[in-house]
Protein backbone atom coordinates (compact mmCIF):
# COMPACT_ATOMS: atom_id res chain seq x y z
CA UNK A 1 0.00 0.00 0.00
CA UNK A 2 1.60 3.52 -0.91
CA UNK A 3 1.47 6.47 0.64
CA UNK A 4 0.21 9.59 -0.92
CA UNK A 5 1.85 12.37 0.28
CA UNK A 6 1.03 16.26 -0.51
CA UNK A 7 3.34 19.04 0.54
CA UNK A 8 2.93 22.81 1.71
CA UNK A 9 5.54 24.83 1.74
CA UNK A 10 5.68 27.81 4.09
CA UNK A 11 8.13 30.35 2.82
CA UNK A 12 8.39 32.24 5.80
CA UNK A 13 10.05 29.43 7.66
CA UNK A 14 11.22 27.35 4.79
CA UNK A 15 9.33 24.72 6.37
CA UNK A 16 7.35 21.96 4.87
CA UNK A 17 4.10 20.28 6.11
CA UNK A 18 2.54 16.87 4.45
CA UNK A 19 -0.56 15.38 4.59
CA UNK A 20 -0.18 11.77 4.21
CA UNK A 21 -2.92 8.85 3.36
CA UNK A 22 -2.81 5.62 1.62
CA UNK A 23 -4.38 5.59 -1.71
CA UNK A 24 -8.60 5.21 -1.42
CA UNK A 25 -8.25 6.22 2.33
CA UNK A 26 -9.73 9.13 3.17
CA UNK A 27 -7.99 9.12 6.97
CA UNK A 28 -5.13 10.92 6.51
CA UNK A 29 -2.14 12.73 8.67
CA UNK A 30 -0.65 16.26 8.76
CA UNK A 31 2.41 16.28 9.77
CA UNK A 32 4.50 19.77 11.14
CA UNK A 33 1.91 22.28 10.49
CA UNK A 34 2.17 26.07 10.51
CA UNK A 35 1.28 29.13 12.01
CA UNK A 36 2.35 32.51 10.91
CA UNK A 37 3.47 34.87 13.68
CA UNK A 38 3.29 38.41 13.54
CA UNK A 39 5.88 39.82 16.38
CA UNK A 40 5.74 43.50 15.26
CA UNK A 41 2.01 43.43 15.92
CA UNK A 42 1.42 40.77 18.10
CA UNK A 43 -1.05 38.66 15.42
CA UNK A 44 -1.69 35.05 15.10
CA UNK A 45 -1.66 34.46 10.75
CA UNK A 46 -3.73 31.00 9.95
CA UNK A 47 -2.94 31.09 6.19
CA UNK A 48 -0.51 28.29 6.38
CA UNK A 49 -2.59 25.78 8.05
CA UNK A 50 -5.63 27.17 6.28
CA UNK A 51 -4.08 26.08 3.33
CA UNK A 52 -3.66 22.50 4.82
CA UNK A 53 -7.28 22.82 5.88
CA UNK A 54 -8.95 24.03 2.80
CA UNK A 55 -7.07 20.45 1.00
CA UNK A 56 -8.35 18.42 3.48
CA UNK A 57 -11.74 19.33 3.52
CA UNK A 58 -11.37 19.57 -0.77
CA UNK A 59 -10.55 15.69 -0.78
CA UNK A 60 -12.83 15.07 1.96
CA UNK A 61 -10.03 13.83 4.70
CA UNK A 62 -10.90 12.33 8.09
CA UNK A 63 -7.91 13.46 10.12
CA UNK A 64 -6.68 11.00 12.39
CA UNK A 65 -3.36 12.55 13.22
CA UNK A 66 -1.23 15.88 13.70
CA UNK A 67 2.40 14.49 13.78
CA UNK A 68 5.42 16.63 14.96
CA UNK A 69 8.70 15.53 14.32
CA UNK A 70 9.61 17.80 17.25
CA UNK A 71 9.25 21.16 18.96
CA UNK A 72 10.37 23.77 16.38
CA UNK A 73 11.98 26.74 17.14
CA UNK A 74 11.45 28.77 13.82
CA UNK A 75 7.77 28.67 13.49
CA UNK A 76 4.77 28.46 15.40
CA UNK A 77 3.15 24.42 15.59
CA UNK A 78 -0.53 24.82 13.87
CA UNK A 79 -1.32 21.39 15.70
CA UNK A 80 -4.16 22.75 18.03
CA UNK A 81 -5.49 25.04 15.99
CA UNK A 82 -5.93 22.51 12.98
CA UNK A 83 -7.34 20.18 15.72
CA UNK A 84 -10.18 23.07 16.65
CA UNK A 85 -10.89 23.11 12.75
CA UNK A 86 -10.72 19.16 12.02
CA UNK A 87 -10.28 16.94 14.71
CA UNK A 88 -7.14 14.26 15.09
CA UNK A 89 -5.27 13.59 17.74
CA UNK A 90 -1.71 15.27 18.41
CA UNK A 91 1.47 12.68 18.72
CA UNK A 92 5.14 13.93 19.61
CA UNK A 93 8.27 12.18 21.00
CA UNK A 94 7.48 11.52 24.63
CA UNK A 95 11.01 13.09 25.63
CA UNK A 96 9.04 16.18 24.84
CA UNK A 97 8.69 16.38 28.85
CA UNK A 98 12.68 17.04 28.72
CA UNK A 99 12.17 19.93 26.32
CA UNK A 100 9.15 21.35 28.24
CA UNK A 101 11.12 21.26 31.50
CA UNK A 102 14.11 23.15 29.97
CA UNK A 103 11.77 25.74 28.65
CA UNK A 104 10.01 25.98 31.18
CA UNK A 105 12.50 27.14 33.22
CA UNK A 106 14.12 29.22 30.67
CA UNK A 107 10.92 31.29 30.83
CA UNK A 108 9.83 30.53 34.68
CA UNK A 109 6.65 28.89 33.84
CA UNK A 110 4.90 27.65 37.20
CA UNK A 111 2.52 25.44 35.32
CA UNK A 112 5.94 23.82 33.19
CA UNK A 113 8.11 23.21 36.68
CA UNK A 114 6.81 19.15 36.82
CA UNK A 115 5.71 18.47 32.86
CA UNK A 116 3.67 15.30 32.02
CA UNK A 117 3.47 16.24 28.60
CA UNK A 118 -0.64 16.55 29.04
CA UNK A 119 -0.84 19.25 26.07
CA UNK A 120 -0.28 16.40 23.76
CA UNK A 121 -2.57 13.73 22.96
CA UNK A 122 -0.13 10.82 22.31
CA UNK A 123 3.56 10.77 23.50
CA UNK A 124 5.39 8.30 21.17
CA UNK A 125 7.91 5.53 22.74
CA UNK A 126 11.19 4.70 20.00
CA UNK A 127 9.74 2.31 17.73
CA UNK A 128 6.13 2.19 18.25
CA UNK A 129 3.93 1.07 15.91
CA UNK A 130 0.96 2.98 14.77
CA UNK A 131 -1.49 3.12 11.28
CA UNK A 132 -2.85 6.07 9.25
CA UNK A 133 -5.73 4.49 7.94
CA UNK A 134 -4.45 1.38 6.39
CA UNK A 135 -0.80 2.72 6.44
CA UNK A 136 1.56 0.73 9.09
CA UNK A 137 3.84 3.83 10.70
CA UNK A 138 6.59 3.40 13.28
CA UNK A 139 8.54 5.75 14.76
CA UNK A 140 12.11 6.78 15.25
CA UNK A 141 13.57 8.84 17.72
CA UNK A 142 16.46 10.93 16.78
CA UNK A 143 17.64 12.99 19.29
CA UNK A 144 20.84 15.30 18.68
CA UNK A 145 19.13 18.77 17.06
CA UNK A 146 17.00 18.02 20.38
CA UNK A 147 16.48 15.30 22.95
CA UNK A 148 12.94 14.98 21.54
CA UNK A 149 13.41 14.96 17.69
CA UNK A 150 11.06 11.99 16.07
CA UNK A 151 11.16 10.64 12.59
CA UNK A 152 7.72 8.87 11.68
CA UNK A 153 8.40 5.27 8.97
CA UNK A 154 5.51 4.63 6.95
CA UNK A 155 4.93 1.76 5.69
CA UNK A 156 8.72 0.78 5.59
CA UNK A 157 10.01 2.96 2.58
CA UNK A 158 9.30 6.61 3.55
CA UNK A 159 10.42 8.56 6.83
CA UNK A 160 9.41 12.04 7.80
CA UNK A 161 12.63 12.89 9.15
CA UNK A 162 12.34 16.42 11.00
CA UNK A 163 15.81 18.58 11.45
CA UNK A 164 17.99 15.72 11.46
CA UNK A 165 19.67 16.08 8.12
CA UNK A 166 18.07 18.79 4.85
CA UNK A 167 18.96 17.80 1.39
CA UNK A 168 22.49 17.17 1.00
CA UNK A 169 24.13 20.42 -0.24
CA UNK A 170 22.79 22.27 3.24
CA UNK A 171 23.58 19.39 5.44
CA UNK A 172 22.53 18.12 9.21
CA UNK A 173 20.75 19.88 11.97
CA UNK A 174 22.12 22.65 14.64
CA UNK A 175 22.54 21.23 18.27
CA UNK A 176 23.07 24.04 20.62
CA UNK A 177 19.41 24.26 21.49
CA UNK A 178 18.98 23.48 24.91
CA UNK A 179 19.52 19.69 25.29
CA UNK A 180 20.77 19.70 21.93
CA UNK A 181 24.16 17.31 21.66
CA UNK A 182 26.11 16.76 18.29
CA UNK A 183 27.54 13.10 19.47
CA UNK A 184 23.81 12.22 19.92
CA UNK A 185 23.22 13.49 16.48
CA UNK A 186 25.95 11.66 14.75
CA UNK A 187 23.99 8.30 15.81
CA UNK A 188 20.77 9.71 15.41
CA UNK A 189 21.87 9.66 11.64
CA UNK A 190 24.02 7.00 11.38
CA UNK A 191 20.68 4.89 12.71
CA UNK A 192 18.66 6.40 10.10
CA UNK A 193 21.21 5.81 7.02
CA UNK A 194 21.36 2.28 8.21
CA UNK A 195 17.58 2.38 6.27
CA UNK A 196 17.64 0.65 3.00
CA UNK A 197 19.34 2.92 0.73
CA UNK A 198 16.30 3.37 -1.33
CA UNK A 199 14.51 4.53 1.50
CA UNK A 200 13.21 8.15 0.36
CA UNK A 201 13.37 10.69 3.29
CA UNK A 202 10.80 13.89 3.77
CA UNK A 203 12.82 16.88 4.42
CA UNK A 204 11.13 19.69 7.38
CA UNK A 205 12.83 22.45 5.71
CA UNK A 206 14.93 23.07 2.58
CA UNK A 207 17.66 26.67 2.38
CA UNK A 208 18.50 25.69 -0.89
CA UNK A 209 22.18 27.45 -1.67
CA UNK A 210 22.54 29.58 -5.07
CA UNK A 211 23.62 26.47 -6.69
CA UNK A 212 20.46 24.87 -6.50
CA UNK A 213 17.29 27.21 -7.02
CA UNK A 214 14.81 24.76 -6.79
CA UNK A 215 13.26 23.57 -3.30
CA UNK A 216 13.81 19.91 -2.37
CA UNK A 217 11.55 18.30 -0.05
CA UNK A 218 12.58 14.55 -0.58
CA UNK A 219 15.89 12.94 -0.56
CA UNK A 220 16.81 8.85 -0.08
CA UNK A 221 19.36 7.46 2.25
CA UNK A 222 22.09 6.64 -0.68
CA UNK A 223 21.83 10.19 -1.59
CA UNK A 224 22.30 11.28 1.79
CA UNK A 225 25.42 9.02 2.78
CA UNK A 226 26.91 9.84 -0.63
CA UNK A 227 26.16 13.70 -0.93
CA UNK A 228 25.54 14.84 2.53
CA UNK A 229 27.88 18.18 3.07
CA UNK A 230 28.21 17.57 6.47
CA UNK A 231 27.51 14.02 6.75
CA UNK A 232 29.70 11.33 4.36
CA UNK A 233 30.03 7.50 4.84
CA UNK A 234 33.63 8.26 5.97
CA UNK A 235 32.95 11.42 8.58
CA UNK A 236 33.94 9.80 11.86
CA UNK A 237 32.06 10.92 15.08
CA UNK A 238 34.63 13.04 16.20
CA UNK A 239 35.22 14.71 12.91
CA UNK A 240 31.44 15.84 13.00
CA UNK A 241 31.29 16.79 16.86
CA UNK A 242 34.24 19.03 15.97
CA UNK A 243 32.49 20.53 12.74
CA UNK A 244 29.10 20.87 14.64
CA UNK A 245 30.65 22.99 16.92
CA UNK A 246 32.54 24.85 15.22
CA UNK A 247 29.52 25.89 12.78
CA UNK A 248 27.21 26.25 15.76
CA UNK A 249 28.60 28.70 17.62
CA UNK A 250 28.61 31.06 14.22
CA UNK A 251 24.98 30.78 13.61
CA UNK A 252 22.77 33.34 15.22
CA UNK A 253 18.97 32.23 16.93
CA UNK A 254 16.01 31.99 14.62
CA UNK A 255 13.93 34.98 14.62
CA UNK A 256 11.10 33.07 16.18
CA UNK A 257 12.89 31.35 18.88
CA UNK A 258 11.72 32.86 21.84
CA UNK A 259 8.12 32.76 21.29
CA UNK A 260 7.93 29.33 19.01
CA UNK A 261 9.35 27.56 21.62
CA UNK A 262 7.12 29.11 24.55
CA UNK A 263 3.72 28.23 22.15
CA UNK A 264 4.97 24.96 20.87
CA UNK A 265 5.86 23.05 24.06
CA UNK A 266 1.81 23.94 24.71
CA UNK A 267 1.14 21.47 21.22
CA UNK A 268 0.51 25.38 19.86
CA UNK A 269 -1.18 26.50 21.99
CA UNK A 270 -1.04 30.29 23.49
CA UNK A 271 -0.33 30.89 26.81
CA UNK A 272 -3.00 31.43 29.29
CA UNK A 273 -4.86 34.53 29.19
CA UNK A 274 -3.92 36.99 31.62
CA UNK A 275 -7.22 38.93 33.97
CA UNK A 276 -7.60 41.08 31.41
CA UNK A 277 -7.96 38.70 28.75
CA UNK A 278 -4.95 39.29 26.54
CA UNK A 279 -2.00 36.61 26.33
CA UNK A 280 1.36 37.69 26.68
CA UNK A 281 4.66 35.72 25.53
CA UNK A 282 7.87 36.16 27.36
CA UNK A 283 11.39 37.41 26.77
CA UNK A 284 13.67 36.28 29.25
CA UNK A 285 16.73 39.18 29.28
CA UNK A 286 20.12 38.47 29.96
CA UNK A 287 22.38 40.03 33.14
CA UNK A 288 23.64 43.28 32.45
CA UNK A 289 27.33 43.53 32.69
Amino acid sequence: MSALIEPFFDPVSATFTYVVRAEGDARCAIIDPVLGLDVRHGRVLTEPADRVADYVRAHGLEVQWLLETHVHADHVSASSYLKSQLGGRIGISEHIVQVQRAFGETFNLAGMRSPAGAEFDRLFRDNESFSIGTLQASTMHLPGHTPADMAYRIDGDTVFIGDTLFFPDVGTARCDFPGGDATKLYRSIRRLLSLPPETRLYLCHDYPPASRPQLRWQTDVLTQRRDNVHMRDEMSIEDFVAMRTTRDATLALPNLYFPAVQINIRAGRMPEAEDNGTSYLKLPLAAHE
